[in-house]
């Protein structure tokens, strides 16, 4: 976890850009990225020169001429202002830009639109004095590198439009360990954004099983175990540099329009967990056929769930989040989308959040669905589960609070055997396939849900009257008491 003081470090080298004139919070967010990427660049060099003396193989990242060496962030951050500019500006960013053809990871990839866009020498010159400081003497492991990224990206939540692109960690988590994930297990998130659902996924994988590993289970999880595609290139910079910074050096990091034609991807993946965008709709001719088969509309929610059926593999897990709409929308699309979930596959779960989980920067009611891909059924009844807490307030402020349902619901969920005696009265309870079968494949918990309602009786109107009448009497006499006293 990071300290209080290294919070104020990185909330200085945030003040300093926006002093700057670098306001837009992605920016921010942006250029700190490719500063750490040069940063790293260097010590992933150290490490080659070390490697050189016994492995004549091992290629280096810079030349090794008086320029080469210039470049590398060790020889430039002491210099005068001006000079670390020129050296960053006009040859470094260019460096790590046309670095694409040597594949050397997924953040250069996409470097090629990139945008060198610090205003000023003196602006510069504090975030490379702000960041090696914080390097040297704060971020002591992958842990803490992996936390600074994770508290800046969480400056996003208070952007506007941008706070789409992120879902708050705790949630993540949650649906994280909803799914069970394995070491085996090949995971992605078709519409990534920061990558959050990814980077949760490992550090669950590394905390739960990290002792226990094979060396090619550890080869899978730097590489091939994470996918993740999105289209703004921007996002997928910022992606993969957190992946690389939580260990995992080359996922399939891609852009790609999950829901086009030009996305072929079927039975891929064992697990998907995602966040997908809510409220867009897309050129109906770009859309893939056979997601129309499923459910014909233009409406992204309900495109990324036929996604996510058609991408994983037989078997394969899905923990997504969902606008309350999916569940109660009456159009054509919705119901056949949802009997598609209910007839063809497991569906195991409606977890229906509080309408603040997403604030300060969207007040929409969402739920998490959790389903099982399997082509020929398997629904006998579905669990729901009503959060009315998530450890946070539910206003703008999102404190920390003691009312949190989240360990209910995992413990629950894990050992539904024990759910079935509940009633709909309770906080979570099941619902019979065939009754939501006949109320149109609804999956609103307000539609099953039961509530007592307490019977208030009241007196009589006469009993009441009399009772007025005998107060209005009793102060009537007091008013007396107080003016024979003046």
């Amino acid at each position: 976890m990071l300290t209080g003081e290294v919070r104020n470090k990185i909330d200085k080298i945030w003040t300093d850009m926006w002093a700057g004139g670098v306001t837009n919070p992605l920016t921010v967010i942006e250029q700190l990225t490719y500063l750490m990427f040069i940063r790293s660049l260097d010590e992933k060099e150290q490490e080659n020169i070390s490697a050189k003396a016994y492995d004549e193989t091992v290629e280096l990242i810079f030349q090794q001429t008086e320029a080469g060496q210039a470049m590398r962030w060790s020889k430039f951050k002491n210099l005068d202002a001006r000079e670390i500019y020129d050296i960053i500006g006009t040859k470094v960013f260019p460096f790590i830009k046309n670095m694409n053809g040597k594949n050397r990871s997924a953040f250069s990839r996409y470097m090629k639109d990139a945008m060198f866009l610090i205003p000023t020498p003196q602006v510069l010159q504090k975030i490379v004095t702000g960041l090696d400081e914080l390097y040297e003497h704060d971020l002591t492991g992958l842990d803490m590198k992996g936390d600074l990224y994770e508290y800046m990206l969480g400056k996003l939540a208070s952007a506007g439009q941008n706070g789409q692109f992120r879902t708050p960690k705790h949630i993540r988590e949650m649906m994280v360990e909803l799914v069970d994930l394995t070491p085996d297990d090949k995971i992605c998130d078709p519409a990534c954004g920061t990558a959050g659902f990814l980077i949760s996924s490992a550090e669950h994988i590394r905390t739960q099983y990290e002792a226990q590993m094979t060396a090619a289970q550890w080869e899978h999880f730097a590489s091939d175990m994470f996918s993740g595609f999105d289209t703004d290139r921007t996002m997928l910079r910022i992606s993969a540099m957190n992946l690389m910074l939580h260990s995992i050096t080359n996922p399939t990091i891609d852009y790609k329009d999950s829901v086009s034609k030009s996305n072929e991807t079927k039975e891929a993946y064992s697990v998907i967990l995602a966040n997908p965008p809510f409220t867009g709709t897309v050129d109906a001719e770009s859309i893939h056929d056979n997601l129309k088969a499923v459910c014909d509309t233009k409406k992204t929610e309900l495109l990324f769930i036929a996604l996510f059926l058609r991408m994983l593999k037989m078997g394969g897990r899905c923990a997504c989040i969902v606008p309350d709409g999916v569940l109660f929308g009456t159009t054509k699309a919705h119901k056949s989308l949802r009997q598609e979930l209910v007839e063809n596959h497991r569906l195991q779960a409606v977890i229906s959040m509080p309408s603040g989980v997403f604030k300060p920067y969207a007040g929409v009611s969402t739920a998490v669905l959790v389903f099982t891909k399997t082509g020929a059924g398997g629904t006998d009844k579905v669990w729901f589960y009503d959060m009315k807490a998530d450890g946070f307030s539910l206003d703008d402020k999102r404190s920390p609070i003691e009312q949190n349902d989240i360990p209910d619901i995992l413990t629950r969920f894990h050992n539904l055997e024990a759910e079935k005696d509940r009633t709909k009265t309770e906080q979570s309870f099941f619902v019979d396939k065939k009754e939501i079968v006949e109320n149109g494949y609804d999956l609103s918990i307000n539609r099953y849900k039961e509530v007592i309602y307490d019977r208030v009786t009241y007196d009589a109107p006469e009993v009441i009257m009399t009772r007025l009448d005998e107060l209005s009497i009793d102060i009537a006499s007091k008013m007396e008491e107080l003016r024979s006293l003046l």
